[in-house]
C-alpha cells in the first residue's frame, strides 16, 4: 500500500530542526540518510505508529534495523532510503534481496529478544525523496517484502 505525502517547505524544516546532530566531519550521504531517516521518524508517528526502536543494530552483526514501531497490533521493521536526486531510480529500490536478508536476519534477533512477543510483523519501505518541483516526498510502502 502506498502512502504519499508532500510537505511543503515549512513542515520540512519543523522536522529537520529534529535531527539528530552529525559531526561535520560525517560524509554528506550519511547526513543526507540520517535526515531521511528522522523525517521518516516523524512521518510514521503522524500516521499512527508507536515507534520503539532506532538505527538497532543485531548483536551478532546480521545488520541494522532503521525504524521499528507498532502500527496497531502489527511489528513493522521499516527500512528508510533516501535520495535526493532520481538518477537511482526510486529509493525503494535500492532494498536488493541481500539487504533484504540482513534486515530479516536482525529482525529475529530482535524479536528473540522481546517480552511480549507479536502476534504480527511485517517489513515496510519508507521512501523519502528531494525534489527541487515537489519539494519533500515520503512515501510508505507497507509489507514491502517478506522474510
Amino acid at each position: 500500500m502506498y502512502q504519499l505525502l508532500v510537505w511543503k517547505e515549512r513542515q520540512r524544516a519543523r522536522f529537520a530542526a529534529h535531527a539528530p546532530p552529525t559531526p561535520a566531519s560525517e560524509a554528506k550521504h550519511l547526513k543526507t540518510g540520517a535526515r531521511g531517516e528522522t523525517l521518516a521518524y516523524w512521518y510514521l508517528r503522524q500516521a499512527g505508529y508507536t515507534m520503539v526502536a532506532r538505527n538497532r543494530r543485531a548483536r551478532s552483526g546480521a545488520g541494522e534495523l532503521d525504524l521499528v514501531g507498532w502500527d496497531g497490533p502489527v511489528l513493522s521493521f521499516v527500512e528508510v532510503k533516501t535520495r535526493t536526486t532520481a538518477d537511482a531510480g526510486p529509493p525503494e529500490a535500492a532494498v536488493s534481496k541481500a539487504k533484504q536478508k540482513r534486515i530479516a536476519r536482525a529482525a529475529n534477533e530482535y524479536l528473540r529478544r522481546l517480552r511480549r512477543k507479536p502476534l504480527s510483523y511485517r517489513f515496510d519501505i519508507a521512501s523519502v525523496a528531494w525534489n527541487s518541483e515537489a519539494g519533500l516526498q515520503v512515501r510508505l510502502i507497507k509489507d514491502a517484502f517478506k522474510a
